[in-house]
């Protein structure tokens, strides 16, 4: 049997499949709430803080070197649980010393990925937090993975390196504008998204502020799906699939017209990764 589709169907199709994913998402949103509001939360900081030290101890590492705001973020990601969270950090200074040994990543070593420039950064939202955008139409399904996840760490820490004022806090956070305009089937790569998430989730504990998807279409929304089963409640209840009006003019206030690109309703002009230069993040070893 063969299916027929018109433009008028497919766009029903796409509104359908919308309307029914936000609805799922608000409703895992309200759990999350409910979840939330009954876990203990309320432990005393400083107390966690300093269990969380003696606790990262006992396990051969040291917290020396890292302050009160990078702990934190740790904290709150494991729900104020002192041993949860130093097993999470003592992984992640493992997984610093043997995937990223020089610090960040040079250019050098992701420049495949750079060459595509379907990554830009412009600048701070109205909250101070950095804007990275992805123009998912640029980016096609890579058979080097490594590279893929070396890019990951490299646009990452580069992006909250932007927000740096001289020195890092460690509580910064990063807003991310994923747009779908004009994807085709040959840019969809499910294995990069669950990528950038898992390493969100693992190793950029409490980095992610917000993120839009921006013109998603019919098409994406099982995608969405499947790799929405992999990100965890907190990191779903910060994405943001812009729908409606409201939607968008929601958007614009927080980032502001004066950071986003005209294309999506400000007064800025793009500006690619690697064309960003800071003082504070090399670009070579």
């Amino acid at each position: 049997m063969t299916l027929h589709f018109t433009c008028s169907t497919a766009l029903n199709l796409s509104q359908l499949h919308i309307t029914q994913l936000l609805k799922h998402l608000r409703a895992s949103k309200n759990s999350v709430s409910s979840f939330l509001f009954q876990r203990p939360m309320e432990k005393n900081p400083e107390i966690a803080l300093t269990q969380m030290r003696e606790s990262v101890r006992k396990l051969g590492s040291s917290p020396e070197n890292h302050g009160d705001q990078t702990l934190m973020r740790f904290l709150i990601a494991r729900s104020m649980d002192p041993e949860k969270a130093a097993k999470m950090f003592v992984q992640w200074r493992k997984w610093r010393a043997e995937f990223v040994p020089l610090g960040f990543i040079p250019d050098s070593e992701v420049p495949d990925e750079l060459g595509a420039k379907k990554i830009y950064l412009q600048g701070l939202s109205k909250n101070g937090n950095p804007v990275m955008i992805v123009k998912a139409c640029k980016h096609f399904p890579s058979r080097d993975h490594l590279q893929l996840k070396k890019f990951v760490v490299h646009l990452l820490d580069k992006t909250i390196a932007s927000s740096f004022k001289g020195q890092e806090i460690g509580n910064e956070k990063l807003i991310g504008i994923l747009d779908l305009q004009q994807i085709t089937i040959k840019n969809i790569d499910a294995r990069a998204l669950i990528t950038g998430f898992q390493f969100l989730q693992a190793y950029y504990p409490e980095r992610l502020a917000k993120l839009y998807i921006l013109s998603m279409p019919w098409f994406f929304v099982s995608v969405w799906r499947m790799v929405s089963r992999f990100l965890e409640k907190a990191t779903l209840e910060k994405v943001v699939i812009v729908t409606s009006e409201e939607d968008h003019e929601n958007f614009l206030k927080e980032i502001g017209e004066d950071v986003l690109p005209e294309e999506y309703g400000g007064q800025a002009k793009l500006v690619a990764l690697q064309d960003v230069r800071l003082e504070h993040f090399p670009t070579e070893n």
